[in-house]
């Protein structure tokens, strides 16, 4: 059986823990700033945690050999 492909967009996207979680960054920090106040945007520029229902998903489908 040949090796799965990764998806190209979560490579960049994901990052791994040490414990196996899975990291990524909040949307909404690219544009449209000036109408988002700063603490807002501070807190988007802080990395979260991947919700437990997605994890299975972004794991097994979108970066098998990070995981």
């Amino acid at each position: 059986m040949p090796k799965m492909k990764s998806h190209s967009g979560a490579k960049k996207r994901f990052r791994m823990t040490g414990t196996g979680k899975v990291k990524r960054g909040h949307q909404g920090k690219s544009h449209i700033l000036t109408k988002k106040d700063t603490k807002r945007k501070r807190r988007l520029r802080q990395q979260t945690l991947v919700s437990t229902a997605q994890v299975k998903t972004v794991k097994n489908s979108l970066i098998p050999y990070k995981a």
